[in-house]
């Protein structure tokens, strides 16, 4: 079966199917069709789950990448092989390349479909808690602290309206969003400051 065609069910199994095979590139391609076929609708918990999973298979492989190569490009530059290390830098960047538009997918289908679709405390929090991609991945501070901070805002607002279950899962994963927006001010107001230093010493000391 493609992975353009078959029903929403039929593409859940198909993601199944997929993860079991350890083909995580095709599962994340089942998983965008399944939101798509959900429309204006929620992911089940599962279909949250399957999604998490896909995306994370396919993120964890080229991060593994990124660092191996970026460990052979020092190697060569280390024992002067400038051919060789020019050829990791490249590779590199094409690893680099293939983590940005990753990224930049499962960002799409977050800001377009899956939070303005989510409903339910728990599943917007799910999808928020993903800005650790913006921080992580894409080296934006501003926007992983505004989507997290949106995240924690909201789920506060409806904590009252929760199952037992339903809050004690939520209640953790508020509190490492509220460590994550402590961590990022930290490191955005720490590197503001060392500009700020960098800019007022004189030229002969920079």
């Amino acid at each position: 079966m493609a992975a353009g065609a078959g029903t929403r069910e039929e593409m859940v199994y198909m993601a199944k199917l997929a993860e079991q095979a350890e083909r995580y590139e095709e599962m994340v391609e089942f998983m965008e069709k399944v939101a798509a076929a959900a429309g204006a609708g929620e992911l089940t918990v599962e279909e949250r789950n399957l999604l998490s999973v896909a995306y994370k298979n396919v993120i964890g492989a080229r991060r593994a990448s990124w660092r191996i190569v970026s460990s052979i490009e020092q190697k060569e530059e280390a024992r002067g092989a400038a051919g060789h290390a020019a050829a990791a830098r490249d590779y590199r960047g094409r690893v680099e390349a293939e983590l940005s538009g990753i990224c930049a997918g499962i960002l799409r289908l977050l800001d377009d479909r899956l939070v303005p679709a989510a409903a339910a405390v728990d599943a917007k929090v799910f999808y928020l808690k993903f800005s650790v991609f913006y921080y992580e991945i894409l080296n934006s501070p501003d926007r992983a602290c505004s989507l997290a901070k949106q995240a924690f805002d909201e789920a506060i607002s409806e904590l009252d309206t929760l199952g037992e279950e339903s809050y004690k899962d939520s209640t953790l994963i508020m509190q490492l969003l509220r460590d994550n927006l402590t961590l990022w001010t930290s490191d955005m107001q720490d590197d503001g400051g060392d500009e700020m230093r960098d800019a007022s010493k004189p030229e002969d000391e920079q």
